[in-house]
């Protein structure tokens, strides 16, 4: 039986989200969307799983939850804060940064959760990832100090990632 569950739903979280996306782009509730959506939440992941061959094992979602919320406010922060460089910091005197972060991460999806977070932070950009997949490349607008950089990813961001993905 179980089998068969991890068979027709390889990955639930990817159907239940799928299912919720198709069910909120539609205007209005109805029960034919629900289950075209649930539909669709189902042969979407299944008809690509071949294409993950390595799910994550474990994935807490609770603190999935507390983490989205942390990146969300970042978000807002980064965005006031490079409004800020933006407007008083002239050319000449800003000090953008190539920086490397040594990743502890070896699951894809975390890694690729960190890149796209780091992505999504005004800011920063991560432009590579080493072919080991050890190290990412980021880009940062202004800074100082790189390590600092660094060691909030590192602390803030793929710390949490570690504990999301076991």
């Amino acid at each position: 039986m179980a089998r068969a569950y991890h068979w027709l739903l390889p990955h639930p979280f990817l159907t239940l989200l799928l299912a919720v996306v198709w069910i909120l782009l539609q205007n209005e509730f109805s029960a034919g969307m629900a289950v075209f959506g649930v539909i669709l939440g189902i042969i979407i992941p299944r008809m690509t799983s071949i294409w993950w061959p390595d799910t994550p094992k474990g994935f807490r979602l609770r603190k999935m939850f507390s983490y989205s919320l942390i990146v969300m406010w970042d978000i807002v922060v980064a965005n006031i804060q490079v409004a800020w460089i933006v407007l008083s910091v002239p050319n000449s005197k800003l000090k953008p940064a190539w920086i490397v972060v040594p990743l502890d991460l070896v699951q894809p999806e975390a890694i690729t959760m960190l890149a796209g977070t780091i992505t999504l932070t005004p800011g920063t950009v991560s432009a590579d990832l080493s072919d080991k997949g050890h190290s990412l490349l980021v880009h940062v607008l202004h800074t100082d100090d790189p390590d600092s950089v660094v060691e909030e990813i590192k602390t803030r961001y793929e710390a949490r990632l570690k504990e999301i993905f076991v």
